[in-house]
């Protein structure tokens, strides 16, 4: 039997990284994908993604409301009971790996981004005078 699932698109909104009861890693979040359902024609479908560990801390790191994002995980169900007390079930894809995508642009523009957050040191020029270096 399989269960692999492969998708391509964007986030629709900031992941946010969160702590489960046991202390694990792990944030939700949807990801938007175009479908062609008729000639021309396109229709939005709004996949649920969870990402657990290493994977969690990866995505909510590096990827944001808006970017391209790929997955490959499974298709998982899920029982639980709302506020009512009525019985739900719904599916979500377990990220397994999530990569990178899209145009090399935006990853330059997101990383000059992240090199303007961090503290660069001052360095100051020393000067060697008129010394003969062995090489």
């Amino acid at each position: 039997m399989f269960n692999v699932v492969v998708i391509m698109g964007r986030l629709t909104s900031q992941p946010e990284l969160k702590t489960s009861q046991s202390g694990v890693s792990v944030t939700s979040f949807t990801v938007a994908i175009n479908r062609q359902y008729s000639k021309g024609e396109q229709q939005t479908d709004f996949i649920p993604c969870v990402a657990w560990r290493n994977n969690a801390d990866f995505i909510t790191k590096y990827f944001g409301k808006g970017q391209m994002i790929a997955i490959k995980g499974s298709l998982q169900q899920r029982s639980y009971q709302d506020k009512n007390g009525n019985n739900r079930t719904t599916y979500e894809v377990v990220v397994e790996s999530a990569d990178f995508c899209g145009k090399k642009e935006n990853a330059d523009e997101q990383a000059q981004k992240l090199d303007n957050e961090v503290e660069q040191p001052e360095f100051e020029e020393i000067s060697m005078g008129n010394l003969d270096l062995p090489f």
